[in-house]
C-alpha cells in the first residue's frame, strides 16, 4: 500500500533522517519519537503535502488517502452542523458514540473542542479511504473518546483500510497500533 525507502522529508528543507517504512492494508502502524523530528512531516510527504528530499516514496496506484492534521479549521460562524460536515466526507454517522451522536444537527460553533475534534476525526477514519492518516488523534479527547476511537481504528483496519498514527500517547499507540516505527532525530540538528 505504502513503502517508503531511506526518505528524507521537509518542506524548505530537509526535516527527517531518512526513514524506512512500509505499511500493508489492514495494518494500523505508529510513528513515534521526539518534538521536532519530524513526524508531522513525514505524514504530509505521505500525503503529498510535504517535499521528499531524497529516497524513494512509493503510493499504490488509485490509493484512496484521507489526511487528519493538527490544524483546527475556523468555524465559529459557520452555519455547517454535524451531520453536514459528515456529509462533506461521505462518512456515515453510525456507529458515532451516544455522546456525539444526539448532538449531529447543532452546529459546529456549537459544541465543545473535544466534539468537533472526534467529529472531524470520524469524518476522516469513515471518509472513503484505503489509507488513513492521523496526526496526533487523542488530542482534546476523553477517555472515553480514546477508547472508541481505538476501537473504530481497529475496525476501519478489519475492513482493510491502512492506518498511520502520529502520537505522542504511548499508552494509546500501543492499544492501537500492530507496530510503531520510531522516528531518529537528523544528525545535522
Amino acid at each position: 500500500m505504502l513503502r517508503a525507502d531511506a526518505v528524507v522529508a521537509g518542506w524548505d528543507k530537509p526535516a527527517t533522517s531518512p526513514v524506512d517504512f512500509s505499511l500493508q492494508a489492514g495494518e494500523i502502524v505508529g510513528l513515534t519519537g521526539p518534538n521536532g523530528v519530524g513526524k508531522s512531516t513525514l505524514l504530509a510527504a505521505f500525503a503529498g503535502r510535504a517535499r521528499v528530499f531524497s529516497g524513494h516514496l512509493d503510493l499504490r496506484p488509485g490509493l484512496r488517502l484521507a489526511l487528519q492534521t493538527q490544524e483546527v479549521p475556523p468555524v465559529d460562524g459557520l452555519p455547517l452542523s454535524g451531520r453536514e460536515l459528515l456529509a462533506l466526507t461521505a462518512a456515515s454517522p453510525d456507529g458515532l458514540p451516544p455522546w456525539l451522536a444526539e448532538r449531529l444537527d447543532i452546529r459546529l460553533d456549537r459544541l465543545s473542542g473535544g466534539q468537533r475534534h472526534y467529529l472531524a476525526l470520524w469524518a476522516v477514519l469513515h471518509a472513503p479511504a484505503d489509507l488513513v492518516l492521523l496526526d496526533e488523534p487523542t488530542n482534546n479527547l476523553d477517555a472515553a473518546g480514546v477508547r472508541h476511537l481505538t476501537a473504530h481504528l481497529h475496525e476501519r483496519a478489519r475492513e482493510g483500510c491502512g492506518i498511520v498514527v502520529v502520537s505522542h500517547d504511548a499508552a494509546f499507540v500501543a492499544a492501537a497500533c500492530d507496530r510503531c516505527v520510531v522516528l531518529e532525530t537528523r544528525d545535522d540538528q
